[in-house]
């Protein structure tokens, strides 16, 4: 894993307790809910963090992009399932979203450098 990527999970790790320690109960309730809508249910956690990736790229976010890579890593999303997922982002968001599918490719190869890129 990269340092750039070890460097945002510690980041967001650091940043996240700070707000939920933040004695604003309003900030835990919404974590809360973000939390609760990734767990298994009718539809699997995969499916779902693909779901949170594609809307992610759609709405031009590489935190949450990078985010949502990473999880759908350790769901065992495959690199043809991510890319699939990268193209309806393509479709749906049209051309402005090309500079985070950039982003989204080189995250990619970071977390999953020993995937065969060409398949």
């Amino acid at each position: 894993m990269s340092e750039s990527i070890k460097e945002f999970k510690a980041y967001r790790t650091e940043m996240n307790d700070k707000i939920l320690n933040s004695g604003f109960r309003d900030f835990n309730k919404f974590f809360a809910l973000d939390n609760k809508a990734y767990v298994d249910g009718a539809l699997p956690v995969k499916m779902k963090e693909l779901m949170g990736l594609v809307a992610s790229m759609v709405l031009r976010c590489n935190d949450c992009i990078l985010y949502h890579i990473d999880r759908c890593v350790c769901e065992g999303v495959s690199r043809q399932e991510m890319y699939e997922a990268f193209n309806i982002s393509l479709v749906v968001g049209g051309s402005i979203v090309i500079p985070h599918l950039r982003f989204a490719m080189e995250k990619l190869d970071e977390l999953l450098p020993e995937q065969n890129k060409e398949n």
